[in-house]
């Protein structure tokens, strides 16, 4: 069996400014979940990823992580706003 992957396509949205400002939270948001769970199950931080020790180097606040780290985070944020919008929905901010 050969997997292949097939995302919503997305290609025709635009993110409005407003809801674009929404992505680096939603990326910093993504770390953490993600960190959370490393750590639920054991992982630490460590200099390099070491699976047997259970360390990883990314274990570490959003803020810390290079620009290249960061930007897998806000692709998955960006993606899923426009995934959403994609689908058919709005994204309205309450005041």
């Amino acid at each position: 069996m050969t997997y292949k992957p097939k995302p919503i396509n997305t290609d025709h949205i635009t993110l409005p400014e407003d809801v674009e400002k929404l992505t680096e939270e939603l990326a910093k948001n993504t770390h953490d979940l993600w960190a959370e769970e490393r750590m639920r199950n054991g992982w630490t931080y460590g200099p390099k990823r070491d699976d047997e020790k259970l360390e990883h180097p990314s274990l570490i606040e959003y803020e810390c992580l290079s620009d290249s780290e960061k930007r897998y985070d806000r692709i998955t944020a960006m993606n899923t706003l426009k995934a959403i919008m994609a689908l058919g929905y709005t994204i309205d901010k309450k005041n």
